[in-house]
């Protein structure tokens, strides 16, 4: 180990250990040495890989090499702690890196300890029996045969999500176990669908590993499988590798095609990835791996890779320390909910409090017709996670039992928090929360989903108005991880931190918002469709402005319009105009469709939809731009945006509205959101005339 490495300790590395264990395997096939992988805390603090923890590894591996060489050991293998087998590397370290050389010790740093592995003189094993992921997925692929137990929950390669690639031969071993197509799908293409896992029994299916174990006896059947390995009792066939350059390049080349249209070219991590997986058809082990190792100290010495860890930080983190949240001892207990509205989002928000707060739920309605409709909705959503088994049968009927449904709402006089999801207008709330008022405790917390409208307004009327608060979810509710949390002028803090802990029961993301029109994301977002609709009325193809979005948004804006439907982002952008009417704009053309009662701009092949175009009302001197000029002048926009919400005070820091992105509008981690892209692209400072976050929040900082 070089003194970089030795050095890390330093930073409060969080050590995984490598226990070594001595145990007979049955049959009398001999003594087998078993490491285990733990940095001594339970589940919730995954193991990871940092330089001590790779040097104790290393050592570890040097002793059993000499033992394996003395006939001491048959066989050797690694397993992780309870639940989690290791999550790759640790990545803590990787902002205080400011010189090349250091990056490109710590990728060879991993090679060089995992290589250990596959030159041991007796077969090798790796025992995967749980959360198994980056570093830790490449680890195993160094042992000769692989188990995995069926309930591993995660599984997966997600480097190329943050900015980097799978660099400790990931790159080399996947491909040239499984094929490019199944690589590319784990390499590539998960992690650019806003970071997919996958689950032990798909590794299995993919051919990741040999064996497909049940937990209970994981470990023990993992043992007796060595033992038939080892004499020669059971053998392990894999499906052959199509190495053609035509069959190994085609899959890539899809993946590549995938890269270019999810990040638009503007995160160099999947191709390099995809660059490194062409050359593996023909390059040596130890070339390949020099090739990851030079890979990873570019990748780690870039922009990107530091706004993606500055985005996982966040949303490590930060969200959960949400700034600016009242202390949480002022909250009140939570034993029952009530919903007003029994429509589809109504219904999802009465699974999910009745799944994670396990306290009754009331929905109401207008009709019985509808409180029927929302409340077998969510049994029949119940049924399908009893079906996929993620809920027993008794623990589908109680949860059953938890959630009913009424047209009258005196069933809320003993609930402690009530929430509405009705129609967004203005005087509809007011009138809801003045029924529901009447009829609850004066306690009682009353939380409005209302994605744009005005909270202090709302309260107005009510005798109490200091219980009311924003509480707004994305959709769909249960995937969404962003909680808006709003406080009205007259909210005080014994129902703000009401609404956080009710948000942390519910496993939400929250942010504190300033009551303002439509808030941040939506905010953010009415700016950004506003401009796209607005460029297409002035004369650019919506196929053009559809492209220049790859790589700045999860998806394009019309695609985001269809999916949030027309008609509530045209609700949400003459909410903004009418506040702001200097800045976003009402797009006619969306109107009409909006009239025309057109639910997506997209036709059921994916392509725009004709009888949305031939809605259209071309402009008397259209003016065209190119995907550039539609992409700079977005951005453009969203940095004077943020500034004014910064100016305003609508979130406590830029830091609020990049977790806000990431998490209720998916906005790649590549980018850190939103802030670090404007500054790494000199747009914050040409539009604003200063940066966001300081040289090196969100940005390689030079030594």
């Amino acid at each position: 180990m070089t003194d970089t490495a030795q050095q890390a300790p330093a930073r409060d590395e969080v050590v995984t250990h490598a226990h070594v264990q001595d145990v007979e395997l049955p049959g009398g096939a001999g003594t087998f040495a078993l490491i285990t992988l733990d940095n001594g805390f339970d589940h919730t603090k995954p193991s990871s890989f940092g330089p001590a923890g790779l040097a104790e590894l290393s050592d570890a591996l040097d002793t059993l090499a000499e033992r394996a060489t003395k006939g001491e050991i048959v066989g050797a293998g690694i397993t992780g702690k309870p639940f989690i087998f290791a999550v790759g590397a640790d990545i803590t370290g990787i902002p205080s890196i400011t010189d090349r050389d250091q990056a490109l010790e710590i990728a060879r740093t991993g090679h060089e300890a995992f290589n250990k592995i596959t030159q041991l003189s007796v077969p090798t094993f790796a025992f995967i029996n749980g959360a198994s992921m980056g570093g830790g997925v490449e680890v195993a692929l160094y042992a000769d045969y692989r188990t995995i137990s069926s309930d591993v929950p995660a599984y997966a390669l997600p480097e190329c999500f943050l900015g980097l690639v799978p660099g400790w031969g990931g790159t080399y071993l996947v491909p040239n176990l499984i094929g490019t197509e199944k690589a590319a799908q784990l390499i590539i293409k998960n992690p650019l669908s806003q970071n997919r896992m996958i689950k032990g029994k798909n590794a299995f299916e993919l051919g990741l590993a040999d064996r497909l174990l049940q937990p209970v006896t994981f470990l023990e059947d993992s043992l007796a499988f060595a033992a038939r390995v080892i004499k020669g009792e059971e053998k392990v066939e894999r499906a052959p590798v199509d190495t053609s350059e035509d069959a190994w390049n085609a899959p890539l080349d899809e993946a590549q095609a995938e890269a270019d249209a999810k990040t638009g070219k503007a995160s160099p991590a999947p191709y390099k990835a995809i660059e490194l997986m062409r050359a593996a058809r023909t390059a040596s082990r130890e070339d390949a791996f020099e090739a990851e190792n030079q890979a990873l100290a570019d990748l780690i010495m870039s922009d990107e890779l530091r706004a993606g860890l500055y985005a996982f930080n966040l949303v490590q983190k930060r969200a959960k320390r949400p700034a600016g949240a009242p202390d949480k001892s002022l909250a009140r207990k939570v034993t029952k909910v009530g919903i007003v509205g029994a429509g589809l989002m109504a219904s999802q928000m009465a699974l999910l409090f009745a799944r994670k707060l396990k306290v009754p739920v009331l929905l109401t309605d207008l009709d019985q017709e509808r409180v029927d409709k929302g409340v077998a909705y969510t049994h029949a959503e119940i049924d399908k996670l009893l079906a996929k088994g993620r809920l027993n049968s008794d623990g589908a009927n109680r949860l059953k039992a938890l959630v009913s449904g009424s047209t009258s709402k005196d069933g809320f006089a003993d609930a402690d928090f009530v929430i509405e999801a009705v129609f967004e207008e203005m005087s509809v709330k007011k009138k809801v929360f003045a029924e529901v008022e009447a009829v609850v405790s004066p306690e009682c917390v009353l939380a409005t989903n209302t994605s744009s409208l005005d909270i202090t307004e709302m309260a107005s009327e009510l005798q109490h108005p200091e219980r009311v608060v924003g509480f707004h979810f994305f959709n769909p509710v249960a995937v969404m991880p962003l909680l808006e949390i709003i406080r009205g002028d007259r909210t005080d803090d014994a129902t703000l931190a009401t609404a956080f802990a009710t948000s942390r029961g519910l496993g939400k993301t929250s942010i504190l918002v300033k009551n303002s029109p439509s808030f941040v994301v939506n905010r953010l977002l009415g700016r950004f469709m506003g401009d796209a609709g607005r460029i297409v009325d002035e004369g650019t193809p919506i196929e053009v402005v559809e492209q220049a979005f790859a790589g700045l948004t999860p998806m394009p804006p019309f695609m985001l319009i269809s999916l949030v439907g027309p008609a509530i982002a045209l609700h949400n952008s003459e909410t903004l105009t009418k506040a702001f009417p200097e800045r976003f704009y009402v797009s006619p053309n969306l109107a009409k469709v909006v009239e025309a009662k057109i639910p997506s701009f997209y036709g059921s092949d994916g392509a725009i939809d004709p009888k949305v175009l031939e809605l259209f009302e071309a402009p008397a001197s259209p003016v065209a731009l190119t995907a550039e000029q539609v992409r700079e002048r977005a951005l453009e926009s969203l940095a004077d945006e943020v500034r004014k919400m910064l100016d305003e005070g609508v979130v406590q820091a830029p830091e609020d509205i990049d977790l806000a992105m990431i998490t209720g509008a998916g906005f790649p981690f590549w980018n850190g959101g939103v802030t670090p892209l404007l500054d790494r692209t000199g747009i914050s400072e040409k539009v604003t005339g200063k940066r966001f976050l300081e040289p090196g929040v969100a940005s390689v900082t030079s030594s």
